[in-house]
């Protein structure tokens, strides 16, 4: 069955539990926002679910379509279904975006693509996000603006399609139009063949204008203090964190 588990998740960095027990669950072809203040451990926990070293599991497990994968190897995470989208890409002047984006795919893939069907594939997927050609020429994010580069994980995510794609802040950067083109493709692949389930970390209500989440998780120190459905997410955009914040301090304390 397709699904990612997350089961009483504690995750530490250097010596500092920043996750304490985290209990998910991501379903194909659906989106799921999280969302919670600055220092909540959003990120902590995508790394965690990507396999990061630095950010060592000290308790629970990860599920990944009825196998455990807690301690397996981002490599291993990767070629199983999982993807990563990062808030701030690295620069690698030399590497070429099409060398780099054909490698990454035929590492995926028992067979591997010959040059011609992965360019014809390549200039495909570039058409629906309406990236200009040229762009494939150049060195991989050297240059880049900041909405350029989130445009280049959308494109590495949209030739690879995981099943599961974990977003950290892909808006953040982005004009209108580029928001728009970003959450018109990722709706796309939501409803394609692998039915990608989308996990949206992000600050934004715009974005989600565009993605329309079906659940959305509220995080705060390292815990799940609400879910609900898109409604919850309005609530905080209208209403910030605090009051969710206060209640749940009560409850808790």
């Amino acid at each position: 069955m397709q699904k990612l588990e997350i089961n009483n998740l504690h995750v530490a960095v250097e010596d500092k539990e920043i996750l304490n027990g985290i209990n998910l669950n991501f379903h194909p072809g659906h989106v799921h926002v999280i969302m919670g203040p600055n220092g909540a451990g959003k990120s902590t926990l995508t790394n965690a679910l990507m396999g990061h070293p630095k950010y060592k599991i000290t308790q629970g497990k990860i599920i990944l379509d009825e196998k455990e994968i807690t301690h397996s190897s981002p490599e291993v995470r990767s070629k199983s279904g999982l993807f990563l989208s990062f808030q701030s890409p690295l620069e690698i002047p030399g590497l070429k975006m099409s060398y780099f984006l054909r490698t990454i795919l035929n590492h995926h893939r028992s067979t591997p693509l010959s040059v011609p069907d992965f360019q014809k594939l390549l200039e495909e997927k570039m058409s629906l996000i309406k990236i200009d050609p040229s762009f494939a020429k150049r060195y991989l994010n050297e240059g880049f603006s900041g909405g350029e580069k989130k445009r280049a994980e959308i494109l590495q995510l949209m030739l690879l399609e995981p099943k599961y794609a974990l977003l950290d802040e892909t808006d953040s950067g982005l004009d209108v139009d580029s928001l728009r083109l970003v959450a018109d493709s990722i709706n796309v692949l939501k409803a394609g063949k692998t039915r990608m389930s989308i996990i949206v970390i992000t600050h934004y209500q715009r974005f989600l204008e565009y993605l329309k989440p079906d659940e959305v998780s509220i995080i705060y120190q390292g815990q799940i203090i609400k879910q609900g459905g898109a409604e919850l997410a309005k609530e905080i955009e209208q209403n910030g964190f605090a009051n969710l914040i206060k209640l749940w301090s009560q409850k808790n304390n």
